[in-house]
């Protein structure tokens, strides 16, 4: 194992740029201090959403109007404002010591060169030969690489301009004449790094053969992160967050209320991802398990704190709640069919229909006859999964509902009396228990109530479960 860490700034702290250099990067390090780290950064916040889409409201970027053939030539403004969109952050980083001549001319270099490349492929796919469809993929994956090479690229002489020996590592393929697998591609670029005095400032996405954004999609970050940390065998993995891993959301149950989590473990990082309050992605959290490599979620502006340590086996000493999470507008779809009594295919067959919308469930409930899943996409998409549903079951009832998902998770739960108390405490609130999922490895028990039930359930299981505990 080496004796350097790798550590992650998300796209929220590095618009914040002053901070993190006063609480990350620099702070009071000196000398050797500044070392034995690699930096991995995200595109400064929104920039992607502009290059892509929207992550929530799906509001078109570049790409999704490239992609649409009725959008026209829409996309050629689009990538003009995101050009102008990263001169105006090079301004703001000025006061910084950041060089505005090499920065601009570095955003109009990525900005001017992604737009001849989507000229050339438009006029390419116009003589019949050649399907757009087809090379969709690689210009996501090309304009994806634009927002994290500005961002890192930005950092890079921010740092040296304040004489860091540090070095920009531009994994995004911008240039490059091989591809490598993703593996080959890290080593490549760190093989002849002294991280003992040289200070990596790399992008969060990596162009490989194997094509980080059709597996990743926008987790592509976390992917880099946590494959840099297994490949140089880093001693701990950080991710610098906005906010502290808390036993709860603070803005439902209140600041004063909520603690911070010292230590748990991947799985509960695990259950937290299923309901959308990542630490870090599942997939990379995977890599990292494997290899022993421990994960630190730090709050990015309260450098002094220690944060969360996640760690392969660690398990509480004493059987307690530590965390109280839910996931609203949760749809469920109850499938009840009388010919399912006695099959054996019948989960196997309703699990093609998933397979073929390419959703995931997020908990899943069966007796004799009724099979539910509970499921987080947009209506449109459900409908259309119900209808496939029908067609296999022809004589099912299908019923689709909106519920929400609460969940109680801890390293060690194994305690027979967590189970009643919670039940005891929705009810002593009027909360419905629609559904209880719980399962014998004893790290979460997940409980289904009404949508308007809410918010007010995480508040009554935070506090009979944690704070009163």
């Amino acid at each position: 194992m080496g004796n350097h860490t790798v550590e992650k700034i998300g796209g929220t702290s590095m618009t914040k740029f002053a901070d993190v250099l006063d609480n990350i990067l620099i702070g009071n390090r000196k000398g050797e201090e500044l070392y034995n780290r690699i930096i991995v950064v995200s595109a400064y916040s929104g920039l992607t959403d502009m290059l892509l889409e929207h992550k929530k409201s799906r509001k078109a970027g570049v790409y999704a109007m490239f992609s649409d053939s009725d959008a026209s030539w829409t996309w050629g403004d689009a990538i003009s404002k995101v050009g102008d969109a990263m001169c105006r952050i090079n301004a703001d980083m000025e006061p910084l010591g950041l060089d505005l001549s090499i920065a601009d001319r570095f955003v109009r270099e990525r900005i001017e060169g992604v737009r001849s490349c989507l000229l050339d492929l438009t006029r390419l796919c116009s003589y019949g030969h050649f399907q757009l469809d087809e090379h969709l993929m690689t210009v996501r994956e090309m304009l994806s690489a634009v927002g994290e090479a500005h961002s890192a690229h930005n950092t890079f002489q921010i740092l040296s301009a304040r004489g860091i020996n540090a070095r920009f590592v531009d994994l995004s393929g911008w240039m490059e004449t091989e591809t490598f697998a993703f593996d080959d591609k890290i080593r490549h670029h760190f093989e002849d790094i002294d991280f003992a005095s040289e200070l990596p400032v790399v992008t969060g996405y990596t162009q490989c053969r194997e094509g980080i954004m059709g597996t990743y999609d926008r987790g592509y970050s976390e992917i880099t992160f946590s494959k840099i940390a297994v490949i140089t065998e880093a001693r701990e993995g950080i991710i610098h967050k906005e906010f502290h891993l808390s036993s709860g959301d603070p803005k439902l149950i209140g600041e004063g209320k909520v603690e911070t989590i010292g230590d748990t473990n991947y799985d509960v990082a695990d259950q937290l991802s299923d309901l959308g309050m990542e630490a870090i992605h599942p997939q990379a959290a995977k890599g990292m398990r494997k290899s022993g490599i421990p994960l630190r979620i730090k709050n990015a502006f309260e450098p002094d704190h220690p944060g969360t340590l996640i760690q392969t086996d660690y398990k509480h000493a004493v059987p307690k709640v530590e965390i109280i999470a839910g996931r609203k507008k949760v749809t469920a779809i109850e499938c009840w069919d009388q010919d399912m009594v006695g099959r054996v295919n019948h989960d196997l067959e309703m699990m093609k229909h998933f397979t073929k919308f390419k959703i995931r469930y997020l908990a899943k409930d069966t007796n004799a006859n009724t099979l539910t899943h509970y499921v987080d996409e947009p209506l449109a998409v459900i409908k259309k999964l119900a209808d496939s549903i029908r067609e296999s079951f022809p004589g099912a009832d299908i019923l689709l509902k909106k519920v929400a998902l609460i969940s109680a998770i801890g390293s060690n739960m194994d305690e027979a009396g967590v189970l009643p108390k919670a039940v005891n405490a929705l009810d002593s609130e009027n909360i419905k228990v629609l559904a209880i999922h719980k399962c014998m490895r004893d790290i979460d028990i997940q409980f289904v109530v009404e949508e308007d039930d809410f918010e007010n359930g995480i508040r009554i299981l935070h506090q009979k479960l944690v704070e009163e505990s």
